[in-house]
């Protein structure tokens, strides 16, 4: 009988510490996803905040730029054309650069969020 008992005991240790490794993977597992989703959440505050205080500089700076340029040419109108035309090919660039971008963005935000 103690070779049952034995055996009965064992498998009681091994249901517990089973039990207990998959409670403790669990908790781990909301920590990581609690970590992911925190990371991901304040990126994104971070870039919306950044980036539109950069657009709102960008937009004065484009007004600034065509009326300096309209009064150089003393044509209001040239200088927005140009200011706008400098965009658009600033557009055409970035339109075709934009598999460099997102491998860039890929690879940075992989490091961050598989670590």
């Amino acid at each position: 009988m103690s070779v049952f008992e034995n055996l009965h005991n064992t498998t009681d240790k091994a249901t517990d510490l089973g039990e207990k490794y998959i409670k403790t993977s669990h908790q781990y597992f909301r920590l990581k996803i609690f970590q992911q989703i925190s990371f991901s959440i304040s990126l994104f505050a971070k870039l919306f905040a950044i980036g539109s205080l950069i657009f709102i500089a960008f937009i004065f700076l484009a007004i600034c730029s065509a009326i300096a340029i309209g009064d150089a040419l003393e044509n209001a109108a040239l200088g927005y054309l140009i200011v706008g035309g400098i965009f658009i090919i600033f557009s055409i660039i970035m339109y075709f650069s934009r598999r460099f971008l997102e491998t860039i963005v890929i690879r940075t935000l992989s490091e961050k969020f598989f670590n």
